[in-house]
């Protein structure tokens, strides 16, 4: 498959899933700023998450080719309080060289639909590191729009690291009341 195939298939995550989405998550901690762990999670670690997002009702996408993952996403609660319950914060990582085709938007745009189908008002995206100009170009483009900068929040890979803060509406967003 090359690099310009645009041929892939979004679909839930199954348990066969995990293993190759633990080596994409394993690969963006140990050299990006996506995620602000410093460890990769072991794979027990991964799956329990996924169930924690799954009993929450909330999606977790793979997209898929040939046999491969090519890259994943899922949609977890925003913050933990009450007040927060129409509001969502999407993850997405895409393998190692599979960027460039359509994996990362195609991804969002079904997290964006799946939470819209579910109800939710707000998805958030916090974005590590304020120069990572794929992911904030990604977000425009699925018409998310930049609210936020914490300047140097976070430390990694030797350097003080921006978490910036995009938003956008989902279904009527607060034009309505839930």
């Amino acid at each position: 498959m090359s690099a310009r195939d645009t041929t892939f298939t979004i679909r839930d995550a199954a348990d066969d899933d995990l293993a190759a989405i633990a080596r994409i998550y394993e690969h963006h901690v140990r050299t990006g700023l996506g995620s602000f762990e410093e460890e990769p999670p072991p794979l027990a670690e991964i799956a329990r998450r996924r169930a924690d997002i799954l009993a929450r009702g909330l999606p977790y996408l793979v997209a898929g080719a040939a046999g491969a993952i090519l890259g994943y996403a899922y949609a977890a609660p925003y913050r933990a309080r009450s007040a927060y319950r129409f509001s969502v914060e999407d993850s997405i990582y895409v393998a190692p060289g599979d960027a460039g085709r359509g994996v990362g938007r195609a991804l969002l745009a079904a997290l964006v639909t799946r939470c819209t189908e579910a109800g939710y008002r707000q998805m958030v995206a916090v974005i590590g590191d304020s120069g990572n100009a794929g992911s904030v170009a990604l977000h425009e483009r699925l018409r998310f729009r930049r609210v936020g900068l914490l300047p140097a929040i976070g430390f990694k890979h030797g350097r003080w690291v921006d978490s910036v803060l995009m938003q956008r509406e989902l279904g009527e967003g607060a034009a309505t009341l839930p």
